[in-house]
């Protein structure tokens, strides 16, 4: 388990927010999300793969990690893309290890012992 700020993350909602960065508008689509069973040597059946994936997409959009697209029934939400919103995008950040870059401007750049004319 990763642990990204106070939050505790499973390694399909790590996976999830990583595809995410790494596309170029920040979606993912829900068959991209199917390919995180490929690499796992006991992947669970057809039908709880569905019931797996909602419910991980779920707790992210309740972290506001994610906004998801989709259609809802009365009983429950049928996603078929999320986006990372700019929490998500620092989480995946940190997952990733890309430190950000702070935005710090040189007043003086003369270096010590060189004169400058």
């Amino acid at each position: 388990m990763s642990v990204v700020g106070l939050m505790s993350l499973s390694p399909l909602q790590c996976y999830i927010l990583k595809q995410a960065a790494g596309s170029p508008q920040g979606t993912l689509r829900r068959q991209v999300i199917v390919h995180f069973y490929d690499s796992v040597a006991r992947k669970p059946k057809p039908r709880d793969l569905s019931t797996i994936i909602a419910r991980s997409v779920e707790r992210l959009i309740a972290k506001e990690l994610v906004v998801g697209f989709g259609r809802k029934t009365a009983q429950k939400w049928f996603f078929d893309r999320v986006r990372l919103t700019p929490k998500g995008r620092g989480a995946a950040r940190k997952l990733l290890g890309v430190q950000q870059a702070l935005p710090l401007k040189v007043k003086n750049q003369n270096v010590i012992g060189k004169k400058t004319s």
